[in-house]
C-alpha cells in the first residue's frame, strides 16, 4: 500500500522504519558515511511518500521544498529484493503527482539517469562525487498550462 504524510502528521512509528529502510541502503549496502539526519524529516513542508505492503517499507522517498520554491526529490530507495519490479517507478510517479507543473530538480546516482529521464529531468551540469558514488544534479523544468 502506498502511503505518505508530511514532516510534521509523520509518527514515530512510521518515521523510524523508513529511517532504518534509508540507512540499509544507503550508509550499509552502499558504504556511504554521511549524516542523513538532516533536520528536514519532521518540516510541514516534507513529504515522505513509501511503499509498505506489509510490516516493513518495502520503498521511499523524500519531497522537499528548497529556499526558491522549487521541489527537492531525494532520497529514493527499495529494499534489493523490490529492484527491478517499478516499485521505484510507482514512488516517482507518487511524487511527480505531488509536484504537477511546477520545477523539480534531484541529485541522481549516474547509473540512473535514464530511470529519472522517464519523468522528465534532464542532466544539469557534470558529473561529481557524493561520499565514494557519482551523482549528477537532474531538472525537471517547469510545465507551463
Amino acid at each position: 500500500m502506498l502511503y505518505s504524510a508530511s514532516g510534521d502528521e509523520v509518527t514515530v512509528a512510521q518515521l523510524y522504519p523508513l529511517l532504518a529502510l534509508r540507512s540499509a541502503v544507503f550508509v550499509i549496502e552502499q558504504a556511504s558515511l554521511y549524516q542523513d539526519l538532516d533536520g528536514r524529516d519532521l518540516l510541514a513542508s516534507t513529504v515522505h511518500i513509501w511503499w509498505q505492503p506489509a510490516d516493513e517499507p518495502q520503498g521511499y522517498l523524500r519531497l522537499l521544498r528548497d529556499p526558491d520554491g522549487t521541489h527537492r526529490i531525494g532520497r529514493v530507495c527499495t529494499v534489493k529484493a523490490a529492484r527491478g519490479t517499478g516499485l521505484g517507478a510507482l514512488l516517482m510517479k507518487a511524487a511527480m503527482e505531488r509536484v504537477g507543473d511546477e520545477a523539480a530538480v534531484l541529485e541522481a546516482q549516474t547509473y540512473a539517469q535514464k530511470f529519472y529521464a522517464r519523468f522528465g529531468f534532464e542532466q544539469a551540469g557534470t558529473p561529481y562525487d557524493e561520499d565514494g558514488i557519482e551523482h549528477i544534479t537532474m531538472r525537471r523544468p517547469a510545465h507551463l498550462p
